[in-house]
């Protein structure tokens, strides 16, 4: 059994207001149902941790997110990652003080990179999650976009990602705008061209659709696969996802 990894299954909830919402490219926004229904259930299912990012809280310069949070931590007990408007300290704060145990930026950072380091000076680095929202512009070469997934930034998604590294990052989430939602499988190729240059945790995140996916995934190096739609539409539980990987011999934090 590969153990050089403790690898891990996270559920991701975007939420729209106060609804669980799925798109295909980050768009085409379709209501799932609640926050907190889905949460619990994946808790309950194994779910080693949550990710929860608010889709238009950047686009529209606020965070609704954390009476969510309060409800959702009452009756869970994993890690949380929120991510979504938060622009500042006070933020960061706000979250946090709602239950989550780490916050995720995209375009806070790109604006105001100094900004990841306020929040690793003043929270850790344990605690500060880059989401980075990459789409393939040419072969081996992918751009960071922002505003979920609505703006290009003229930045490569590695050199991106080496600069807020070294500003601080505790920790990758990588999602493919070009696959998310397609249930096509992982962009096998972004996972490892950034893996290889990121000395952090990275987890790939957009377009798992079969199990075998979760195994491609775990190939290309990455250390967490963020899971939505098929957990949303119940093609597959995190137990069936876990018991997979297990027999493919691939190492998971939850059968310590």
């Amino acid at each position: 059994m590969n153990k050089k990894k403790k690898l891990r299954l996270i559920s991701r909830l975007d939420i729209k207001g106060e609804n669980l919402i799925k798109g295909i490219h980050l768009e085409g926004l379709r209501v799932i149902g609640s926050p907190y229904e889905h949460a619990v259930r994946y808790y309950n299912q194994g779910s080693d941790e949550l990710i929860f990012m608010d889709c238009v809280a950047s686009l529209y310069g606020r965070n609704n997110i954390t009476d969510i949070i309060k409800k959702i931590t009452q009756d869970v007990f994993i890690p949380i990652t929120v991510g979504g408007g938060i622009r500042s300290l006070d933020n960061v704060n706000e979250i946090l003080r709602s239950g989550a145990d780490k916050v995720a930026i995209n375009t806070a950072a790109v604006k105001k990179p100094d900004l990841i380091k306020e929040i690793v000076r003043n929270f850790g680095s344990q605690c500060l999650v880059l989401s980075v929202e990459a789409k393939k512009i040419e072969n081996d070469k992918w751009e960071v976009y922002m505003d979920n997934g609505r703006e290009p930034t003229g930045l490569d998604v590695k050199e991106w990602i080496k600069k807020c590294i070294d500003l601080g990052v505790g920790e990758i989430l990588l999602t493919s705008i070009d696959n998310e939602g397609t249930n096509k499988g992982f962009d096998i190729n972004l996972t490892k061209e950034v893996t290889e240059v990121s000395s952090v945790p990275v987890i790939a995140s957009g377009g798992m659709g079969e199990l075998e996916h979760a195994i491609d995934a775990f190939k290309s190096n990455c250390d967490a696969i963020a899971v939505a739609s098929i957990l949303h539409y119940q093609h597959y539980t995190i137990q069936e996802i876990r018991d997979f990987c297990v027999k493919k011999n691939f190492y998971l934090r939850h059968y310590e």
